[in-house]
């Protein structure tokens, strides 16, 4: 369980780099790391807790970590 975190949390970083050097996101490289990573906790610790999720962990942190992209940016933008 203790590697799958932390797989998960390497999949967030990654998709959070990448995702700033595409231009899909325009927050800054760290800012898309902490959101990516924060995304996969929430997703990691739901999947845990209630088992809502996909079959594998790293398309878990993939899609959450997208989806987590998504959602705080276009929420605190007016």
């Amino acid at each position: 369980m203790f590697m799958i975190l932390m797989g998960t949390v390497v999949i967030a970083g990654i998709v959070g780099y990448l995702s700033e050097k595409s231009g899909f996101t325009h927050n800054g490289y760290l800012q898309s790391i902490i959101i990516c990573v924060g995304g996969a906790f929430l997703f990691y610790f739901v999947r845990v807790m209630f088992g809502i999720g996909f079959s594998s962990p790293g398309m878990n942190a993939i899609v959450s970590s997208i989806g987590a992209l998504v959602i705080v940016p276009f929420h605190w933008r007016r």
